[in-house]
């Protein structure tokens, strides 16, 4: 049932394995463990590289977007308002729309490039819990 090496007290397990056994068993624990950290943070980093690549998407997009509308838009909605007022200021308000269009659009990109968006939390977490479980069985 139990393994002969080890021998149970109410509330303190014993184990009469050599020094030596012992401390090959934490070499192989801590490396499989260090193996397993490292490929979870290649697969979160992998993770954080598609959502960096989605936002310079959606920069990129709205970039486009906004050369796209001054060049298409601009002409005619100058045109149009300058029926009401100076082309000077139909001018002006139509630059200043689409301009906030545009960085509206751009910076809904650069929030999703925010250092704490980007962040391998669960790596670090993970790695914290195992040093507290690592210093809780030396002492």
């Amino acid at each position: 049932m139990s393994d002969p090496g080890m021998m149970h007290e109410p509330n303190r397990v014993v184990d009469d394995r050599s020094a030596p056994a012992l401390i090959g068993d934490l070499i192989t624990h801590v490396t499989e463990l260090f193996r397993k950290e490292m490929l979870l943070l290649r697969a979160e980093l992998n993770e954080k590289g598609t959502q960096v690549m989605t936002a310079v998407g959606m920069i990129a997009a709205g970039l486009v977007l906004a050369i796209t509308a001054l060049n298409v838009l601009a002409a005619a909605l100058v045109a149009a308002l300058a029926e009401f007022m100076d082309s000077g200021w139909a001018a002006l308000i139509v630059g200043v729309v689409l301009a906030l269009i545009a960085y509206l659009t751009a910076s809904g990109g650069l929030k999703n490039l925010k250092t704490a968006n980007l962040t391998p939390r669960r790596t670090a977490e993970s790695l914290s819990r195992d040093a507290t479980m690592a210093k809780e069985r030396v002492t």
